[in-house]
């Protein structure tokens, strides 16, 4: 037992002068590999799944702090899902829960950014990795948990398997990818009008206050971590 726990805090402390270990060379591979992954179709309608998980978890979370109960979520191959928390069905934490989809997955591209700056990226894996435990017991389709499962399985390996510049490239390589992956969803949801059932359409219905507007929150959000992770790893 003390060896097992010996090797799993090997791979959660951070490793001295981690801030230095993706060269300009290996952060220029991982842009130009990055954005091979947004523009070549085929793998793009494939990863984009894991932006839909972020972003369906990002509503779980929003929940579950504001006080709901997180039951179940759903992911479905054109970039929409569905999470639900049972509470009340209206107040501030529906509002909260409701808002929390869309910048979910710039927010975390920021935290993935910090991590790696900072020499955490096996514990920010570790938590990932129990936050998709904690996620799985709530998983609706098939679909859902083949993503869920390949995700998990991935990133365990890569946290396992510890080599410090390969977990700075891959999680450096994923928060850009979550963060062109938020702009798309925006994007997305901006043609979709009113009426559609988007989230920014129910907001309206929840607060009386335009899509439009909440589309904007959603953009100043995007905006402003767009440009955080850009500082943080250049």
């Amino acid at each position: 037992m003390e060896q097992w726990r010996d090797l799993v805090w090997a791979r959660l402390v951070p490793t001295p002068g981690a801030d230095a270990i993706l060269s300009d060379r290996a952060l220029l591979l991982v842009v130009v590999l990055a954005a091979a992954v947004v523009l070549i179709g085929p793998i793009w309608r494939v990863v984009r799944l894991g932006v839909t998980l972020v972003h369906e978890l990002g509503h779980a979370f929003a929940g579950i702090l504001s006080g709901r109960r997180f039951t179940g979520f759903v992911l479905r191959g054109d970039m929409s899902g569905h999470a639900v928390t049972v509470g009340p069905t209206r107040g501030v934490g529906r509002v909260i829960t409701t808002w929390a989809g869309y910048p979910m997955p710039a927010l975390v591209a920021v935290a993935l950014a910090w991590v790696v700056n900072r020499g955490y990226a096996g514990a920010a894996l570790a938590i990932i990795l129990a936050a998709l435990l904690v996620a799985l017991p709530r998983v609706r389709s098939v679909l859902t948990l083949v993503v869920l499962l390949a995700v998990a399985l991935i990133l365990g390996a890569l946290w396992w398997w510890r080599d410090d510049a390969r977990q700075a490239g891959v999680l450096v390589g994923i928060a850009l990818i979550l963060l062109v992956g938020a702009w798309r969803h925006l994007w997305a949801v901006l043609g979709s009008g009113r009426g559609s059932g988007s989230d920014p359409d129910v907001l309206r219905q929840l607060t009386g206050i335009p899509a439009m507007v909440w589309n904007a929150t959603f953009a100043t959000v995007l905006a402003s971590c767009t440009w955080a992770t850009w500082t943080v790893v250049s």
